[in-house]
């Protein structure tokens, strides 16, 4: 399987089906420490204090824009936790996946 990071997230008109099971399970192998939980991935990350976790945020949210796809984000002090999922399609897609792996990319 391709690397997630080097990948792109895609537009969706909808119309599509969401990722299988099977499927999803391959992708979460290319994204540590994310859990599938109904249909969506989610991670938890913790920081020393409130602007670690806000200066995180907002790295997400570049990414985010920058890939068209964008994520559910609660924080507070301390603490930030993600979670994707691709509305038009009622589940997981590839992009939450591409997604999840160019955030566990940012340097906190």
């Amino acid at each position: 399987m391709e690397d997630l990071t080097l990948k792109t997230c895609k537009a969706c008109e909808g119309g599509e089906s969401p990722l299988n099971k099977k499927q999803a399970n391959e992708y979460l192998k290319q994204t540590s420490g994310w859990n599938i939980e109904y249909n969506r991935i989610t991670k938890e990350y913790k920081f020393k204090n409130f602007q670690n976790a806000l200066d995180f945020v907002n790295k997400v949210g570049e990414i985010a824009e920058q890939e068209g796809h964008h994520p559910d984000i609660s924080f507070g002090w301390g603490y930030v936790k993600i979670e994707l999922t691709t509305h038009a399609v009622k589940g997981l897609s590839e992009n939450d996946f591409i997604l999840a792996a160019k955030i566990n990319e940012i340097k906190n």
